[in-house]
């Protein structure tokens, strides 16, 4: 199937009623190993981190420490880059005034578009407030649980941004609810999300889903089961793309011409292909920059496996990922969907 054709992100322009491919499954070809100072990212230890555990830890894995911080600005980077400098896939009207980013984080996204579209007033909201304060004058912050009931007007948004929930939301279809009862009629959601499941199309790095520390390779094994394992423990999945999650939960929300695209996104610079390894080196900086901080969490206070496991594994992990000769890479799905025009709602009415 071909590739989709998001718009550019230099001009907001009118939705499109064009299917979109369902994945991208092309194997990813590893280049020649030659030496590993070709990825300046290769060869340097995550740094051990200082993490503050929010009081919510048992419901949100990830810490708002420096390190996390950095951690979302090169996640950031290496989306953008995986969308050919775009920041969205979904279309939105020219003529949009008023936009929301769901769990913002430090508020990259949001800055960047709203640096793009100067006229378009951009509102950020996240549980912690970590977003700078010299912003553009078109882009506002607001502190706030995307779990619990929204308090904005309803028809209020021409577009609801949503990031890198998982882990944290244990009822999406409520969650989409939401954003399709503030988005005007025919305004676009769009949810981006992940997962730490490892996959490899060379078998380098085989995912068995299994707990115990003797798969083929941490990466493909236990490191993937563990955040599927506390997903169960606190009800919030962390499977969110094998579990199909985002595109039913759209559909059962009431959204229309639910369109979707999943992109392997590789662990390091072993790609052959020089975009696909620049994208991979980030990510890989991106996972190291903090691996102990939200893995410790998930590993003592959620899961409480044995304690004097947990640095033999992380061992593990980072010389695998440091390991040329494996060939790992996670998926990203970005999935959108459309509220249906005042005519078509009748057809179209969230379920229960």
């Amino acid at each position: 199937m071909a590739e989709p054709t998001s718009q550019s992100t230099a001009a907001v322009a009118e939705p499109s009623a064009q299917p979109i491919a369902a994945a991208n499954s092309a194997p990813i070809e590893a280049a020649e190993i030659e030496d590993d100072n070709a990825d300046p990212t290769y060869g340097t230890e995550g740094a051990e981190p200082t993490a503050s555990v929010a009081s919510s830890i048992l419901e949100y894995f990830v810490p708002t420490d420096d390190l996390s911080l950095d951690n979302f600005d090169i996640m950031h980077h290496f989306l953008t880059l995986l969308l050919d400098d775009k920041l969205h896939l979904a279309p939105i009207k020219p003529d949009a005034t008023r936009i929301l980013d769901i769990g913002t984080g430090t508020g990259i996204w949001a800055i960047d578009f709203a640096d793009e579209h100067p006229d378009v007033t951009v509102i950020g909201t996240d549980l912690s407030p970590v977003q700078p304060t010299w912003v553009p004058p078109n882009v506002s912050f607001e502190i706030d649980d995307c779990a619990k009931e929204w308090t904005w007007d309803a028809d209020s948004f021409e577009f609801v941004h949503v990031r890198y929930l998982f882990g944290a939301i244990r009822d999406w279809t409520a969650l989409f609810k939401q954003a399709h009862r503030t988005l005007k009629p025919g305004a676009y959601l769009e949810s981006v999300e992940s997962e730490p499941t490892s996959y490899s199309d060379d078998g380098s790095v085989a995912d068995d889903g299994s707990v115990a520390d003797d798969g083929k390779t941490a990466l493909g094994g236990r490191f993937g089961a563990m955040f599927r394992e506390a997903g169960k423990v606190t009800g919030n999945s962390m499977s969110v793309i094998t579990d199909n999650i985002q595109v039913q939960a759209m559909k059962n929300a009431g959204f229309v011409d639910v369109q979707e695209i999943t992109h392997k996104v590789p662990m390091g610079s072993w790609p052959k292909d020089s975009k696909l390894s620049q994208i991979g080196a980030f990510a890989k900086m991106s996972l190291e920059s903090d691996l102990s901080g939200y893995t410790q969490l998930i590993w003592h206070e959620i899961l409480r496996w044995p304690a004097n496991e947990f640095e033999v594994f992380m061992i593990k992990v980072r010389q695998e990922l440091k390991d040329k000769k494996l060939h790992p890479y996670f998926h990203v799905r970005y999935v959108w969907g459309r509220k249906p025009e005042a005519a078509e709602s009748a057809d179209a009415a969230p379920t229960a």
